[in-house]
């Protein structure tokens, strides 16, 4: 997706869907580090996510 945005810098309806994705993903990581941190460290070790 990095290259789709540096070919076309003026999708910004497809900038928006993305940081829409990810926003969102970030909010439900929060609840869960909130409500079960065990959980959350396995997951953020599978995705392979740096938080």
């Amino acid at each position: 997706l990095p290259d789709h945005f540096k070919d076309l810098k003026k999708d910004n309806h497809s900038r928006r869907g993305l940081l829409a994705l990810v926003s969102q993903r970030r909010s439900l990581l929060d609840y869960l580090k909130r409500k079960d941190d065990a959980r959350y460290q396995t997951l953020i070790e599978k995705l392979g996510l740096r938080r």
